[in-house]
């Protein structure tokens, strides 16, 4: 079985991965290198030597994101003298699942709308959370954050989605900005198919978990710095993997 012989030095998909979300970055790194057949189907991975060192990543993160899209059905590892990482289904191709082909196709039908979306996001959410924490907010306002925040852990697909735009919507109602909070609740819808199609990856749902957590409890505190810093970092997070597996 070949291993995939284009030189990494010179690759996008291949260079140093900078930023607070190594991991997330690094997944959607591996899933452009697959989407768009840099890496082929039946093909294997660049040894992991090899990869790390050229994303400048530890190992430990290479090989977490290597699990999560294994776990997601894009890789498959093998033992033995020709064992390694290979590929085994690409992005959005025939085998994919019925909502994540209508996600591939819609955020190739959006286009360069969809950057714009994500970079809306990335300018109006960390600054709707930077505004709530200045805001003096009543008991029922600071026990409803609290009530979103555990409600969005859930694991369930079926509700997962949903309890994660409803904490974005309760930041951006804590603004105390009605502008903001409208904008907020239509870049949610512009992104909600989208989000929903991103694969299950536990390691991701982890990330997000806490970084909700440090947001609210900046929120709360009454930290603008942090709760913008923070959630900075989960729009981040969030778009690499869209552009990485369905941009």
């Amino acid at each position: 079985m070949p291993v995939a012989t284009e030189p990494l030095s010179g690759v996008p998909m291949w260079r140093p991965v900078r930023g607070g979300n190594a991991f997330e970055i690094t997944v959607a790194r591996l899933a452009q290198a697959i989407r768009l057949g840099l890496v082929p189907v039946g093909e294997r991975l660049p040894p992991e030597r090899e990869l790390a060192e050229r994303l400048q990543v530890s190992r430990v993160t290479l090989r977490e994101a290597i699990a999560a899209l294994r776990e997601a059905g894009f890789l498959e590892s093998r033992r033995g003298r020709s064992g390694g990482t290979f590929v085994v289904r690409s992005t959005g191709d025939s085998h994919a699942d019925t909502a994540e082909q209508d996600a591939a196709a819609l955020a190739r039908e959006m286009g360069d709308t969809l950057h714009d979306a994500l970079d809306f996001r990335r300018v109006l959410e960390p600054g709707a959370a930077a505004l709530a924490a200045t805001r003096a907010l009543s008991a029922a306002d600071r026990a409803h954050l609290v009530a979103c925040l555990a409600a969005a852990r859930t694991r369930d697909p079926r509700t997962r989605r949903v309890n994660d735009s409803r904490l974005h919507l309760a930041i951006a109602s804590a603004s105390g900005s009605t502008s903001v909070a409208a904008s907020i609740a239509d870049v949610q819808l512009r992104l909600d198919r989208l989000l929903a199609a991103i694969p299950v990856l536990r390691r991701n749902l982890d990330h997000s978990d806490a970084q909700h957590e440090r947001v609210v409890e900046a929120i709360l505190a009454g930290d603008p710095v942090v709760a913008r810093t923070e959630m900075e970092e989960h729009c981040d997070a969030t778009a690499a993997l869209l552009r990485g597996l369905l941009g």
